[in-house]
């Protein structure tokens, strides 16, 4: 049973990604620690897909603090938007300065629906969020730990909710009847794409294949 991880690097500067992976951590008996801690820098991202943008950031963040490190590369895709933002979510709206927020990304995302709804009438305005989880216990680990899951639900024009980040506002929860930012962090914890990914990771973590 995962005795062995007392410290993990957290390859990520998100302040939200980084109170809610502490959450969840912390009945482990695991302290996660953000890489800016350690002076480690962003890693680059530039591959199509999520779990390949994950790895990059978690051999990057082990290998410069010889720690074992979790990555998450998360994000939502749009169905109507050809699965958009996907990878590029937290910069989708980035400007030529490197400027980027998650109202302006939320806009973009609304802004394209409305165009769609313009063209077309109807628009489908279904989603899902994306969170793929690796974890590796060296920079060279050949067997990362890589946990998967999805969270669906739908886009809606008008923000609702003081709680979570990124496009939580805008995200409409069928069975809740209630946007992502208006769960309270408990059960955003328990429902999440992350949260679902981390309860695959801490099966994988407790395997007796993992050692």
């Amino acid at each position: 049973m995962m005795v062995k991880l007392k410290k993990i690097v957290l390859a990520s500067n998100n302040a939200g990604k980084l109170k809610e992976f502490s959450s969840l951590f912390e009945p482990l008996g695991i302290e996660l620690i953000p890489q800016s801690q350690l002076g480690i820098s962003e890693a680059a991202e530039p591959y199509p897909t999520f779990v390949e943008n994950a790895l990059a950031k978690a051999r990057h963040a082990s290998s410069a603090s010889g720690l074992p490190a979790l990555a998450d590369d998360s994000g939502i895709c749009v169905h109507a938007l050809n699965g958009e933002p996907g990878v590029h979510s937290a910069r989708y709206a980035e400007d030529e300065h490197g400027n980027r927020s998650d109202q302006q990304n939320n806009q973009k995302v609304i802004s394209a629906l409305s165009l769609l709804a313009q063209a077309d009438g109807l628009v489908d305005r279904s989603a899902h969020y994306v969170a793929v989880l690796v974890l590796v216990r060296h920079a060279d680990d050949p067997q990362p730990l890589i946990a998967e899951a999805n969270w669906s639900g739908l886009i809606v024009e008008q923000p609702q909710g003081e709680h979570g980040f990124g496009y939580d506002p805008h995200f409409w929860l069928a069975e809740q009847q209630m946007t992502v930012a208006q769960l309270p962090p408990d059960l955003k914890n328990h429902l999440s794409h992350r949260g679902q990914a981390f309860r695959e990771l801490i099966r994988k973590l407790s395997s007796p294949e993992f050692s």
